[in-house]
């Protein structure tokens, strides 16, 4: 069944969903995912005027913090980092480059090397409970905002499925209906028949298959 893409995406990823930020995927506060936050959300962040939204809105989703960076041009080192801890697209802790995780509001290269340290994590537990050795639970929740690791799309939960941003009951749904998945490309195949392939590729970042 394919409907209208915006309609069948509004209503697969559920309006309520729309500002969710991080999948288990870590805990989200007040930090926005640029694909799925809503126009006003995005005026109201610092550094933000119309044509950086309008630019936002027209060209996701980003699968990266890096693509977001390069479409928003040049900052102040001050001001990208004010705007970066409000709006961050998650990076995947198991294959996200360097470059990537220096983007993390707070974090240098001697915690972004503690980051790499513990590859590959299982979940967010184990990330909380590594990076948990070096600074205190606040900080540790303050950087889990900013990260994910990634699903396994074959034994995850409803719930689990459900901290993917944007993802609602409906979608959840599908994800759950073409179990067991025997590759991406099929989880691909499947749910692109209810999204576009940007879409796709963005959901698919949250996911994996074990072995």
């Amino acid at each position: 069944m394919k409907l209208d893409k915006t309609g069948l995406l509004v209503a697969l990823i559920g309006a309520s969903s729309l500002s969710v930020a991080f999948a288990e995927v870590g805990r989200n506060t007040d930090v926005l995912n640029p694909n799925t936050a809503g126009k006003a959300e995005l005026l109201a962040l610092p550094h933000l005027d119309e044509g950086m939204v309008a630019g936002i809105l027209e060209q996701r989703p980003f699968l990266s913090q890096t693509a977001l960076a390069k479409t928003l041009g040049r900052f102040s080192d001050d001001a990208r980092a004010e705007l970066f801890a409000r709006l961050f697209v998650p990076i995947n802790l198991n294959t996200a480059s360097r470059e990537e995780i220096l983007l993390v509001p707070g974090v240098g290269r001697r915690m972004a090397h503690e980051f790499e340290e513990y590859r590959p994590y299982k979940g967010m537990a184990q990330f909380r409970r590594e990076i948990g050795k070096y600074v205190d639970e606040d900080e540790v929740a303050r950087m889990e905002q900013y990260v994910f690791v990634p699903i396994d799309l074959n034994t995850a939960s409803e719930a689990d499925i459900l901290t993917i941003p944007g993802v609602g009951k409906r979608m959840a749904h599908e994800f759950e209906e073409y179990r067991p998945y025997k590759s991406l490309e099929q989880f691909r195949r499947e749910i692109g028949k209810y999204v576009d392939d940007n879409e796709v590729a963005r959901l698919e970042r949250y996911v994996t298959l074990g072995k």
